[in-house]
């Protein structure tokens, strides 16, 4: 059984064949509230047996193996909480625009992967014209002029927008939601669009980028994804491929964007699907940077307040069908008008759902994804709900700040209240931070240093929240509320990463907190120093359910032949 099919219900090494075995991991650092003094860690079969520092290590009890750290950094492992497995993989493994810093290097980018691949399908991600000095897109006919008569297709950053070659331009509907003559494509005409360069591509092109993303997080030090697929035909055959994959080294939980108004409807949607919830990218509305993000008030630079996908009632129906079937539901939603939606459609299903609504829904755990432009009042919903925010903290790092995309199109003051982490956190919300591959990389460490340093002071989190939000939260997001999950301690499962990383530092509270949080003596754990310009860590092992996923160094090698399992 792959990684991937674990359940949910926790991680668990199936070793019914085999012996009990028992490796000691000794001479590390090790991220733990259980002892924060401790340097070694057991583990048998998959779970952690013992805890401990090294004059106690004979408290472990038999050791079959020994590994010596050598000072190295153990820590729980990650989960990314929003994920595009495919078009991660393929922005990894194919043509990446995102290092393009002129509308000329854009096109350069393009004509160089064109040259080299003259006859794939070109498939690109990440371009973004708000940091161009051009501040414009490449036009149809620059997009012909590099690659010729071929299928081209070339994802915003933010993926709600895309440019095409005319091969592709001209077999799509002009009368279509989203349709542009020279301009990107949205909406409808966006999904079209993907839809035709994605059935140009060999078959087996979509399975090896998914299992090139999927390394790519073993790599860095994340032992869990959340799939976020789309209910037409393409994606949801993507999506049952990518859980049906064996021996990949990452779980895979999927979340499909398909709305429901009765909880048999629900039920049938996961069976067909494989997905485990109806939730993700069920989009409120699109993005700020595309602008299709829903706003209160128009953008600053469109005459527009963007696009609502997903009416009231239907918000309201899907969560109480949800919650009468045990289904996770959850919503994409980023402007303000659309976040202020999910709020009031969690409000009204509370009242559907009766006396004990809010408890009701709080037990499938409502998602909601992004988040960007959260007030007060809805903040206290979520809070209300046991509604979890995904959020991802690059975001504000790429587009934050006074001169910024988020600034662009809204304006300053606008742009200064977005992505309020400490905020959400303050007031009891569960949040799980992700990087909404191939929007932003999968690369964990980064994420919680951009939630920790934000760019609006004060509304950052402590780089104690900031990895919780990584591990513990992202668990929580799916529904997972064991003792121990997501943390170094006995009987949890054993989902850790080894790193190499510089000095350890006690994580510093805001100056409104308690002093116990930081003193020595209150048992908590400490984690690398995040400040900006230090090197973060970097990934030397993995570990999922005593697996061994990634092992960059060999440090875990034996001559055992169940070298690999822990």
């Amino acid at each position: 059984m792959g990684v991937a099919q674990h359940t949910d219900s926790f991680h668990r090494c199936v070793c019914s064949t085999r012996r009990v075995t028992t490796t000691l991991l000794r001479g590390g650092r090790i991220h733990t509230a259980y002892d924060p003094a401790a340097t070694a860690i057991a583990i048998t079969d998959g779970v952690i047996s013992w805890i401990g520092a090294e004059h106690g290590i004979e408290q472990a009890g038999h050791i079959d193996r020994t590994v010596d750290l050598g000072g190295l950094f153990v820590a729980p492992a990650f989960i990314d909480s929003h994920v595009h497995s495919a078009d991660a993989g393929l922005a990894l493994t194919g043509l990446d625009l995102s290092a393009a810093q002129s509308l000329p290097q854009c096109l350069d980018h393009i004509r160089g992967y064109a040259k080299a691949h003259p006859a794939a399908v070109i498939w690109g991600h990440g371009w973004d014209e708000s940091g161009w000095p051009e501040k414009r897109w490449p036009t149809l006919a620059e997009i012909d002029a590099v690659v010729g008569d071929r299928v081209a297709y070339f994802a915003r950053v933010d993926v709600h927008s895309a440019l095409v070659s005319s091969r592709v331009h001209r077999q799509l509907d002009p009368s279509a939601v989203g349709f542009s003559g020279d301009g990107p494509l949205t909406q409808i005409s966006n999904l079209a669009a993907r839809d035709l360069a994605r059935a140009a591509m060999p078959v087996e092109q979509c399975g090896d980028a998914q299992r090139a993303f999927l390394d790519h997080c073993a790599r860095h030090g994340i032992v869990e994804v959340h799939e976020c697929g789309f209910p037409d035909p393409r994606s949801l055959s993507e999506l049952r491929g990518l859980l049906s994959m064996a021996n990949v080294p990452v779980a895979v939980r999927g979340y499909l964007a398909a709305a429901v108004t009765d909880p048999q409807e629900a039920r049938e949607l996961l069976l067909q699907s494989g997905a485990h919830a109806l939730a993700g990218d069920l989009s409120v509305d699109g993005a700020i940077g595309s602008t299709t993000a829903s706003l209160c008030a128009p953008y600053l630079d469109a005459a527009s307040r963007g696009n609502r996908y997903l009416g009231d009632d239907a918000i309201t129906e899907h969560l109480v069908a949800c919650a009468l079937a045990g289904i996770q539901p959850g919503f994409h939603a980023i402007g303000d008008d659309a976040v202020d939606a999910v709020a009031a459609g969690l409000r009204r299903a509370a009242e559907r759902l009766g006396p004990n609504g809010s408890v009701a829904l709080a037990a499938v755990t409502p998602r909601i994804e992004h988040a960007e432009m959260v007030g007060p009042e809805a903040i206290a919903t979520f809070a209300a709900t046991g509604t979890v925010a995904s959020v991802q903290p690059l975001f504000d790092a790429l587009w934050g700040g006074e001169a910024g995309m988020y600034s662009q199109r809204l304006g300053g003051e606008r742009a200064g209240r977005m992505n309020p982490f400490a905020a959400l956190a303050s007031a009891g919300v569960t949040l799980a931070l992700g990087s909404d591959a191939p929007v932003t990389p999968a690369d964990p460490w980064a994420a919680v240093q951009a939630a920790v340093h934000h760019r609006t002071p004060g509304f950052g989190l402590s780089s104690r929240g900031a990895f919780t939000a990584h591990t513990r939260g992202a668990h929580r997001a799916a529904g997972r509320v064991e003792r121990g999950v997501g943390t170094i301690s006995v009987g949890a499962p054993a989902d850790i990463a080894i790193w190499q990383a510089g000095e350890l530092v006690r994580p510093v509270s805001a100056e409104k907190l308690s002093r116990w949080s930081t003193d020595p003596k209150s048992r908590v754990p400490l984690l690398p120093d995040l400040m900006p310009g230090n090197d973060l860590p970097s990934c030397v092992a993995t570990i999922s359910a005593g697996k061994v996923t990634f092992d960059g160094s060999g440090l875990l090698e034996s001559g055992a032949a169940e070298s690999q399992l822990l």
